[in-house]
């Protein structure tokens, strides 16, 4: 007997039972990607990826340095390529540090200095000829506030920049790790094909005295040797970011005849993108370039201290009275018009000159009459105090709120004698290598004084200015070929070998020539104010 469906109906068909397989598989999938997700879990496979296409594991350890402008990871490299002369140990460190008056993470004044003092060499006198008295020159003045760098320690300061071993200390914030990035100043000297950006040719404000190539000197290399610290890169000038940078503010060089040298390479590299207004007067030089508002200045200070000639006590009338413990006032008077300072003193310190202290005397250079008293403060010891008393007076400004850079003591290069004593430099031609360097004692007390002065400064700031410790002494110890030696003077029959007895000519191994040597400074200072102003 058949059983028929009912009309239009279709047949049965298998459905049930195909949904109950369906079902059943997809239940075994999502229970196979289970289990296979906790064993991903507990046995990863992406380091084992990783390593056969990039050659390391996540589980390993690996070292990473600390790029010196920012706080990226990238891996260490070393780049052999550069012919490098001399790498400048790391003996000083120095760092620079916030030093605003409401920041007590970061004050100085907690942290108690020691200096290795070296004996007091023989004082020098006088000066070599150059660092006349030009302030004849003087111009108008501005500043702005307060920043350092750590002295030369006995043992590891407290906030530091980049060791030359790479590392940084854990104490270091993050806002200060952005803010040095790395050590400026040890590093080496390295040669660049690329030479300078301008040559005596290019720049119309060059002094005479410091145009070597135009005085005849035969060498050129001395132009080309460019200064790399040891964890980053100093990029070349940039004339355009400089200007950009500084735009609508006053860059002041205050001091001595190589504040000029500086102030001259400054402008002879902002010369070859713009030409500026010469807008100078008696009291000082400035030079203005329009298209970014920005004013560069230079005022005469012999000592960055007050100077009067009336008689004072037993010192007659007419020999120069220094009052160690009052500022210049003339910097004081302009001070709040400038954005940016750079600093410059020392050699003047071997002039003739009565120091006084509290309106009283207390010593003197190559002036001290009456060999019964005690002089209680010669003239290394004045420098110290001079500049305590300029960047004290510069950290208690109330209307200062600028960048001061006190550019550290320049080392001279007068080899077998003084300035007036057959001291000589000529014959150098490259910087000196690692391990050339002789020590030289005078300078090194001098520079030793000038931080010990600027970090007793320092505890005493109250203003919101910035302060840093522009400490080029060191590297430039190594550049005894940067000066003019005897090619000072235009004279087509100047002497320039040593005489028959051996003695050398006159010559300037204090001063640098343009281009050269001090252009780096520059490029120094450029780095500091990007640090500043750029917010990076």
């Amino acid at each position: 007997m058949t059983i028929s469906s009912p009309k239009g109906s279709s047949a049965i068909t298998p459905f049930p039972r195909s949904l109950s397989v369906i079902t059943i598989a997809i239940g075994g999938l999502a229970t196979f990607l289970m289990v296979a997700s906790l064993l991903l879990v507990s046995h990863p496979i992406g380091s084992k990826v990783r390593g056969y296409f990039y050659g390391i594991d996540s589980s390993s350890k690996v070292d990473f340095a600390v790029f010196p402008y920012n706080d990226s990871r990238v891996a260490r490299s070393v780049d052999k390529s550069e012919d490098v002369v001399s790498e400048v140990p790391s003996s000083k460190p120095f760092s620079e540090v916030h030093t605003s008056s409401n920041d007590s993470s970061t004050s100085v004044a907690n942290k108690e200095l020691e200096y290795q003092v070296n004996p007091v060499p023989p004082i020098s006198s006088g000066l070599p000829s150059g660092e006349e008295d030009d302030s004849s020159s003087k111009n108008d003045k501005l500043i702005e506030n307060t920043e350092i760098a750590n002295p030369v320690l006995s043992d590891a300061p407290d906030v530091s920049a980049y060791s030359a071993s790479g590392t940084t200390p854990a104490s270091t914030s993050a806002k200060t790790s952005v803010e040095i990035g790395c050590d400026l100043y040890h590093g080496s000297w390295f040669y660049d094909s690329l030479g300078p950006s301008y040559t005596n040719n290019t720049c119309p404000v060059l002094t005479q005295m410091q145009n070597c190539q135009g005085n005849g000197r035969p060498d050129k290399e001395y132009e080309n040797w460019r200064w790399k610290p040891s964890q980053c890169d100093l990029p070349r000038f940039d004339a355009k970011k400089f200007l950009e940078l500084m735009r609508g503010k006053t860059l002041a060089f205050i001091g001595d005849s190589v504040a000029r040298n500086q102030m001259e390479s400054m402008l002879c590299i902002l010369w070859q993108v713009e030409v500026p207004k010469n807008r100078g007067n008696r009291r000082m030089q400035r030079w203005f370039f329009r298209s970014t508002s920005v004013m560069i200045v230079r005022m005469w200070s012999s000592w960055l201290v007050h100077q009067s000639s009336e008689a004072i006590d037993f010192a007659p009338e007419g020999v120069v009275k220094l009052h160690l413990d009052v500022p210049d006032q003339v910097i004081m008077e302009f001070l709040p018009k400038f954005d940016v300072v750079v600093l410059s003193s020392g050699h003047w310190f071997a002039k003739q000159s009565v120091y006084v202290l509290d309106k009283k005397i207390v010593g003197g250079q190559l002036w001290w009459p009456d060999k019964s008293r005690h002089m209680k403060v010669n003239n290394i010891e004045a420098f110290g105090i001079s500049v305590e008393t300029i960047i004290s007076a510069i950290v208690t400004h109330p209307n200062y709120t600028g960048v001061t850079i006190l550019r550290s003591y320049s080392p001279d290069h007068y080899e077998g004698g003084a300035w007036n004593t057959g001291g000589s430099c000529t014959g150098k031609v490259q910087p000196l290598a690692a391990g050339e360097l002789v020590e030289n004692g005078f300078t090194n007390i001098m520079h030793e004084k000038q931080v010990t002065g600027f970090y007793r400064a320092m505890k005493k700031a109250t203003n919101k200015s910035k302060m840093r410790l522009m400490d080029i002494t060191e590297a430039f110890g190594y550049r005894h070929d940067g000066h003019p030696g005897p090619y000072r003077s235009p004279d087509p029959n100047k002497i320039t070998k040593r005489g028959p007895d051996g003695r050398p000519p006159p010559q300037d191994c204090l001063h640098w020539c343009m281009p050269g040597p001090v252009d780096a400074w520059n490029e120094l200072v450029l780095e500091i104010i990007r640090r500043e102003l750029d917010g990076d």
